[in-house]
């Protein structure tokens, strides 16, 4: 067989029941309104470093579980206890470093939110960017942010094209949602 060439492609060749399809289907692309959404979606991005998505997609429910489902002031005051709690964790990445990440770019979502009004505000008054200025920005701004993490951050968020083909079934049903790359498409 084939080997697909896309997400899409590879997605559509899966039984209905994998987490990938209600993904794919569901979230990959789509804005997303919430700053607690916008942080679990990049902390999972960040957390994928390293390991494949499936990895991320069947742990979500526990990393929400365990991280008080991305509530931004909620993380951004863990300490220890918590940090802890969270090494010992089988259900999550057990990965100090992206831990740590994660209570440090809530603390920075909190300052952002402060002067911003929202993480997403953040993001908005950003875009339009190139995907090379979105990196350098979230470098300087969070924890742990390298090219891969930033592209799909923004592309599995509406902020970047590329989540979905033109060919794909959803493509069109995103397109109702007008993702921020698509404002600016003529």
């Amino acid at each position: 067989m084939e080997k697909p060439s896309s997400y899409c492609e590879a997605v559509l060749r899966m039984e209905k029941d994998n987490v990938h399809v209600h993904y794919h289907d569901r979230e990959y692309g789509f804005p997303i309104e919430s700053d607690d959404e916008l942080f679990a979606r990049l902390i999972l991005e960040i957390n994928q470093a390293g390991l494949s998505w499936t990895t991320i997609l069947k742990k979500k429910d526990n990393f929400f579980r365990a991280f008080d489902n991305f509530e931004i002031a909620r993380v951004a005051r863990y300490g220890q206890k918590q940090v802890d709690r969270l090494l010992a964790d089988e259900g999550i990445i057990r990965n100090r470093l992206k831990i740590a990440a994660t209570i440090e770019n809530a603390k920075t979502l909190l300052r952002l939110q402060k002067e911003q009004g929202s993480f997403k505000n953040w993001l908005d008054s950003h875009h339009p960017s190139t995907k090379e200025g979105w990196v350098k920005l979230f470098k300087n701004t969070f924890r742990f942010t390298g090219g891969e993490i930033v592209g799909e951050f923004l592309m599995s968020t509406g902020y970047l094209p590329g989540a979905h083909i033109e060919t794909c079934p959803i493509y069109k049903k995103l397109m109702k949602h007008k993702p921020a790359w698509a404002a600016n498409k003529k």
